[in-house]
């Protein structure tokens, strides 16, 4: 019954076709001087109509498997091209079209003047899909760049509605690391932290099973990590970003790896102290703020060769190695100190080793 059915209405758009096609044929006739409808009697204007418009019938008629077969295809296949194509895809594709379309409708009311109905409609079907089409292309290539666009319009009005000064910073994407860790909330009263603040609202998830955790000790970093982010909202104002949308966030379900691929599409920065989180961005070309290397840069300088008064307190790994540490926490090994453990001794430093995980001292009695 369905085949019967396509056959039928591919039939019609030829019959329909073929009628047009007769009409096209009578307007150039006439353009050239020969006019089929002065020339010839009605009832052969109307056999050389219904012959064309058989003749087109009798091709789509035949046409119809062919094409049906095509068109189950070709529906097939952007059913599945839709299962890979995320949401936002969609809706800028959509979009594209409609713009493209209102553009073909505003320039189809030049073609009012033409006298032809059948050439008049066949402009107009073809200025639509040139538009549509044109709609489409330039939404499907330049709808990422659009979305980052309005992505951090967005990510900036934050800035504005908290009353601070918009400007060009690029957003700031917080971890859940550096909300427990806590010194992140004293880092931004200095100011050293500019543009919109970004909590993604998978991280605060994440915070809220941390403080939900029955380990003690996880339940109580969670709850202080809460406490911090309540703290940052109410002096300094934060968005948080719901990635429901995002479909590309959606299928990865590891939560670092979605926080950078999120810095990827807002073009934002990092804000963490995670070490292993800081290599993997580096590999991705994230750009990240890690408050470990801030504060390991803002510790004392310590040269080779300089003396200090060191209290000894542990063995170290190696053999006759004692462990001290300075006011700060960094960490120093004295070589040949294991018999002085207990006890405060002058030390020359030997040599410093600075990472990004930390800064490592070496030194030797004096």
């Amino acid at each position: 019954m369905l085949k019967k059915l396509w056959k039928g209405l591919f039939t019609i758009i030829g019959l329909v076709i073929g009628y047009g096609a007769y009409e096209l044929t009578a307007y150039i006739a006439a353009g050239r001087g020969y006019d089929l409808k002065q020339h010839l009697t009605v009832t052969e204007n109307l056999f050389l109509g219904v012959s064309f418009a058989l003749i087109f019938g009798l091709i789509f008629y035949s046409l119809a498997p062919v094409l049906t077969r095509k068109g189950r295809k070709a529906a097939e296949n952007i059913e599945l091209d839709l299962r890979k194509t995320s949401s936002n895809d969609i809706i800028f594709t959509a979009a594209g079209l409609i713009v493209g379309l209102i553009i073909a409708y505003l320039l189809t009311g030049l073609f009012g003047g033409i006298n032809i109905p059948v050439v008049r409609i066949i402009l107009n079907i073809v200025v639509y899909l040139i538009f549509g089409s044109l709609g489409v292309l330039i939404a499907t290539s330049r709808g990422k760049d659009i979305r980052e666009s309005l992505l951090n319009a967005r990510a900036a009005s934050v800035m504005g509605r908290s009353g601070r000064h918009k400007d060009d910073a690029a957003p700031k994407i917080f971890d859940t690391s550096v909300i427990i860790d806590g010194r992140i909330s004293d880092i931004m009263k200095t100011g050293f932290i500019e543009g919109p603040i970004i909590i993604p609202e998978f991280v605060l998830v994440e915070l809220r099973h941390i403080a939900d955790s029955s380990d003690s000790l996880k339940r109580n970093r969670g709850r202080r990590g809460l406490d911090i982010l309540n703290r940052i909202q109410e002096e300094y104002g934060i968005e948080i970003y719901n990635t429901a949308s995002e479909k590309a966030l959606e299928e990865i379900p590891e939560v670092d790896v979605k926080l950078l691929k999120l810095a990827q599409i807002m073009n934002g920065k990092v804000v963490t102290n995670d070490f292993n989180l800081n290599k993997v961005a580096a590999i991705k070309g994230v750009p990240v703020l890690n408050i470990n290397e801030l504060a390991n840069t803002l510790k004392p300088v310590v040269l080779p060769g300089e003396e200090m008064m060191l209290s000894l307190v542990k063995e170290g790994k190696e053999k006759n190695q004692a462990v001290a540490y300075l006011d700060d926490g960094t960490m120093i090994v004295v070589e040949d100190g294991r018999r002085f453990i207990g006890r405060s001794i002058r030390v020359i430093v030997t040599s410093v080793l600075q990472t990004s995980a930390g800064r490592m001292i070496f030194a030797k009695p004096a």
